[in-house]
């Protein structure tokens, strides 16, 4: 008889994170703001590298783990934030959305709202802010 826990006593992983942001500095707090939270994250640097990801998710046709939330900056090289929530409704993908943005309009607010996206706020982001709005949307 061994004293390892079974696989239903063993804790239950942390959510896992996808964070897109083409800016290093912005991305590495974001990264270590969520970690020590004790969130699961995983980093993409720009809207290419966001696309590929989504696209090799498991349940997309690939064998990538899914995330349980998705914080993407507006604005990137490759594919935007609003892009990339576009496409990923249109995949059939549900998981919730946080757009990040320093040049948010009313148009860009109210098309973020229209994709489906749970919040957009703005930079400079307030981190306990950042940590409420991810908390709120993982839990649902």
């Amino acid at each position: 008889m061994t004293n390892e826990p079974s696989l239903s006593e063993a804790a239950p992983r942390p959510p896992r994170i996808l964070v897109a942001e083409d800016d290093d500095a912005m991305r590495a707090l974001l990264v270590r703001t969520l970690e020590r939270a004790g969130y699961g994250v995983v980093e993409v640097e720009d809207g290419f590298e966001l696309g590929d990801y989504l696209a090799m998710m498991r349940g997309q046709g690939g064998t990538l783990e899914p995330v349980d939330l998705i914080i993407s900056d507006v604005r990137m090289p490759g594919r935007t934030g609003l892009e990339a929530l576009e496409r990923l409704r249109g995949q059939g993908v549900s998981c919730p959305v946080l757009l990040l943005s320093a040049f948010a309009d009313a148009e860009t607010h109210e098309e973020a709202r229209r994709l489906g996206a749970r919040q957009l706020l703005d930079k400079p982001v307030d981190l306990d802010v950042l940590k409420a709005a991810v908390r709120e949307a993982v839990r649902h």
